[in-house]
């Protein structure tokens, strides 16, 4: 199993989920490429991604239940349940990134076709978007209180990308993706 994991790592290549903060020109070329996915190729990803996850959890002697769904044009895949699950998530959850990219790999080798697969651990996501949907939105009313941009830490691009909807529902503020990977960030500006 771990040979097949890092075979599958070594021979494709990784990418990354679009970040939502750039300019028009780049979200309409990004929806241009981005593949017309029917619901059978969809639940097909689901469960790839099931059974690869589920040999992992056997491998590392971890309890859990895995859920899986389609929302918003995606297979969903969550893992709910055992006390072991928090170490798969690992601190600001880069452990479930990494394990989101290896699932989204086992997919892709299987299915032919690009995976933009959102895998879940112990509801870690859920909690996240619920705490950086409040981020954005506060550091959205301070920016007009102050009128003064302001620049949040570094983020992934799932936590910029929800930071970036909490701020475009503020009338008055905008905000923007700088710098680069890792070091990329959230700059909320006051409109003009």
């Amino acid at each position: 199993m771990a040979d097949t994991l890092a075979t599958d790592a070594a021979v494709t290549e990784r990418t990354s989920p679009t970040d939502d903060g750039g300019t028009a020109d780049a979200a309409r070329a990004a929806s241009e490429a981005a593949p017309v996915v029917n619901e059978e190729l969809l639940v097909q990803e689901g469960d790839v991604a099931g059974d690869y996850l589920e040999r992992l959890l056997d491998l590392v002697d971890y309890d859990g239940d895995i859920d899986l769904d389609v929302e918003a044009g995606r297979a969903m895949v969550s893992i709910d349940g055992g006390d072991d699950l928090a170490k798969l998530v690992g601190p600001r959850g880069v452990v479930l990134e990494a394990l989101q990219e290896l699932t989204r790999l086992a997919v892709q080798q299987q299915t032919g076709a690009r995976s933009r697969l959102m895998l879940d651990i112990a509801q870690w996501r859920s909690s996240r978007r619920s705490d950086l949907s409040a981020l954005g939105q506060t550091t959205a009313q301070r920016v007009l209180e102050s009128g003064q941009p302001i620049r949040l830490q570094p983020m992934t691009p799932f936590e910029r990308k929800i930071v970036h909807d909490a701020v475009a529902m503020v009338d008055g503020v905008h905000s923007e993706s700088e710098g680069e990977e890792p070091q990329r960030r959230v700059v909320v500006f006051p409109s003009e």
